[in-house]
């Protein structure tokens, strides 16, 4: 059983910054990619940013003002955001994707924390 936890989220004004953490335990297995998506209020769940094999990916609307990393041996994943709009608000999930053998592979979520930009 793979839980998520994350951590980090909450009210910052407009320009600030803040950082989350998504903190993962138990039989992990082969990670492929972690990620973290946002969904606003009436808006679909979107990917804000992706590492995986060393590599970023950022969503356009992000790039540039978050920075995604992972401390393999904490099995832990960090998004530093920073100058953040109002159109950040949201509430932000940590993924994982496990592969499970060629070709099928797992997700795992975290229960979300919001993070509200306001002054």
């Amino acid at each position: 059983q793979v839980q998520l936890v994350e951590s980090g989220g909450g009210l910052v004004q407009p320009g600030g910054s803040l950082r989350l953490s998504c903190a993962a335990s138990g039989s992990i297995g082969n990670v492929v990619s972690s990620n973290w998506y946002r969904q606003a209020p009436g808006k679909r769940r979107e990917l804000v940013a992706a590492i995986f094999s060393g590599t970023t990916n950022y969503g356009n609307s992000v790039r540039g003002r978050f920075t995604i990393s992972r401390d393999t041996a904490r099995n832990t994943v960090y998004l530093q955001m920073n100058s953040l709009e109002p159109e950040d608000t949201a509430v932000y999930y940590c993924n994982i994707r496990t592969q499970v053998r060629v070709g099928i592979f797992d997700d795992y979520w975290g229960q979300g924390t919001q993070v509200t930009v306001s002054s």
